[in-house]
């Protein structure tokens, strides 16, 4: 097995993630099979009760596992499906070695961090590297291996002290050492600056691991003299000193790696000669040229609470991008705070609550993601309002889906108390209930997570159209709360179809209003299954409506993707169902557009 680690120094932030993505696509196109490891080194079990304000969205993978949203970035780049063991914490470590301690597996030894956890992140590691994640046979030729925080924490000292034992136990040609650091510019004197790297590579060594890469994050691209001397002091090939500058889509690192030859680097350190062929990354280069050549913009409202880090939805906004580049439009995203559109806003802050507004009113379609807790529910009502009652395209998710349940219960049925028991346990008319499996003890891994089914009810509904008319679909979870059953016969009646449910014909998977244009809300999360190359259904019919082309994307060969015929979307707009890739005539560059302002903390 050959490993490259992927480490950061200076400050964190850099794009590790993005760099370790960027690697396996880059290997993968030199016909090698590429396995993913993300290791954070904090002690939660999982990310699972972590606010997105600490580490960005959590990030659900098919067997139920909450993991880093890296491993989410790892997912898209490279196509692969993950489990929980691909994500290692401190939290699961230390568990693991007091469970075999209370079993007497270390037979009265004194358990210490060196060797007993060192030892157990190593076997952790070389068992999960020999797993395969790309659906095929027998082991992978490449684990990737991302340390996730900055060299030199305290917390990560058990990781950085079994990844150099294992860098010495493999061997040299068997593990590879990327170091990601920062290249500052003093804007003062304009220069590009290498002290912090120096002490970054310094510090390193100093745990026993010795770069073989350095990737270097700038704002402009790294000067020559800047690599000369990083080679210098840092003891690094200059070959081996990498540009990573800002771009405008992270799409472009792939490339930006591979025209500095990384791929050699790498191959030359883990003996990969005879092994690794030349880099065909034609279809990755198409993606990037066609996303870079849209003009013709969709406008789409995400209205949350969490507006300020966008991380915080990020696979929401990648399953976006994802689905416009499809149909080849421009997308551009404003983040709406849910809170600056209720009516207390308006007294205390009407400047907010107007902007907020502008923004929703200025969309072409609205989408309300996840999310838990009682701030800014009622500003999602209200938009969800304004979509259904204006047919403004609306797309909700999972709590999203909730709160459209709740306003149409409140505005059709005339239900002003209609609630969530999360939100008012009390309320006479609970249409979103807790479901009666869930713990009402223990938050953490207690959800209805992961990979579930949901069938088609309604044969001739907009969802099971764009799902190309299967009986089923299988989408990821994470919810606690559910439709009210007992409710559900009085909303039929008023008009919400139910047009998926779960095996047992009970549980509500997705709603939709049919007298609307396209108003759709799914309990499971769409946004975790998309990747560049097979859009999700969902989001690709809220692009098409948002861009009143709904009708070109009903017809189910078009979202069939397992063919490799062309088909037409729109007005001479193609989508490769292969590679989710538009091959329409804009020709004008331009970048994606996230527009956000700052929300209140929770």
């Amino acid at each position: 097995m050959k490993y490259v680690l992927v480490t950061g120094g200076v400050v964190s932030g850099l794009g590790k993630g993005i760099t370790a993505s960027s690697i396996g696509v880059l290997l993968q196109s030199c016909g090698l099979r590429v396995t993913c490891i993300k290791i954070d080194p904090y002690l939660n079990y999982d990310a699972g009760t972590i606010s997105p304000y600490e580490h960005g969205e959590v990030y659900v993978l098919d067997d139920g596992s909450e993991v880093d949203l890296d491993l989410g970035n790892y997912e898209r780049f490279l196509g692969s499906t993950l489990t929980r063991d691909n994500n290692i914490t401190l939290g699961k470590i230390q568990q693991h070695v007091m469970n075999k301690e209370r079993r007497g597996d270390y037979l009265g030894t004194t358990v210490q961090i060196v060797p007993h956890v060192t030892d157990a992140i190593k076997e952790w590691v070389e068992r999960v590297a020999m797993i395969p994640v790309d659906g095929e046979e027998g082991p992978p030729d490449v684990c990737i291996i991302e340390l996730g925080g900055t060299i030199g924490d305290n917390e990560s000292r058990p990781f950085t002290d079994a990844l150099s034992q294992l860098s010495y136990s493999v061997g040299p040609e068997n593990f590879c050492l990327i170091h990601v650091t920062l290249v500052p510019v003093l804007s003062v004197v304009g220069e590009q600056k290498t002290k912090p790297t120096q002490h970054s590579v310094r510090d390193l060594r100093g745990l026993g691991l010795t770069p073989n890469i350095i990737a270097c994050r700038s704002t402009k691209v790294l000067e020559e003299n800047v690599k000369a001397k990083l080679s210098r002091f840092c003891y690094v090939p200059i070959q081996n000193i990498f540009s990573l500058h800002d771009v405008h889509n992270i799409w472009h690192i792939p490339l930006l790696l591979k025209d500095q030859k990384a791929h050699e680097a790498i191959s030359k350190v883990l003996n990969l000669a005879g092994i690794a062929k030349e880099p065909s990354i034609e279809k990755w280069a198409s993606m990037v040229e066609i996303s870079d050549n849209l003009h013709v913009p969709v406008r789409i409202a995400v209205v949350g609470k969490y507006t300020d880090l966008s991380d915080a939805y990020l696979s929401v906004l990648k399953a976006l991008m994802h689905a416009s580049v499809a149909f080849g439009k421009k997308l551009v995203v404003d983040l709406v705070p849910s809170p600056d559109l209720e009516k207390t806003t308006k007294i205390e802050n009407s400047c907010a609550y107007k902007a907020a507004w502008k923004l929703l009113k200025d969309a072409d379609g609205v989408l309300l993601p996840g999310g838990y807790g009682d701030r800014g529910v009622e500003g999602k009502i209200l938009a969800a309002k304004y979509a259904r009652e204006n047919n403004i395209p609306f797309l909700g998710i999972c709590l999203g889906m909730q709160v459209a349940v709740i306003e149409f219960a409140r505005s059709v049925l005339c239900l002003p108390d209609a609630n969530s028991t999360e939100f008012k346990p009390e309320t006479k008319h609970p249409c979103i209930v807790f479901m009666p499996e869930g713990s009402t003890t223990h938050m953490g891994g207690t959800m209805r997570l992961g990979s579930r089914r949901a069938y088609f009810h309604v044969k001739e509904s907009i969802s099971a159209r764009l799902y190309g008319n299967k009986e089923f679909v299988d989408e990821r979870h994470r919810h606690r709360y559910e439709l009210n059953p007992d409710m559900a016969v009085c909303l039929e009646k008023a008009g919400l179809s139910f047009a998926a449910k779960d095996e047992t014909g009970k549980r509500i998977e997705i709603v939709e209003v049919p007298s609307h244009p396209f108003f759709i809300g799914a309990q499971f999360h769409p946004e975790y299954k998309s990747r560049p190359g097979k859009v999700s259904p969902l989001f690709l019919g809220l692009i098409a409506a948002s861009c009143g082309e709904l009708d070109a994307v009903l017809n189910p060969v078009s979202i069939q993707q397992d063919n490799n015929q062309h088909v037409v979307l729109g007005n001479g707009t193609k989508v490769d169902p292969i590679n989710g890739l538009c091959n329409g005539t804009n020709k004008t560059s331009q970048k994606q557009l996230v527009r956000g302002k700052s929300g209140k903390n929770d």
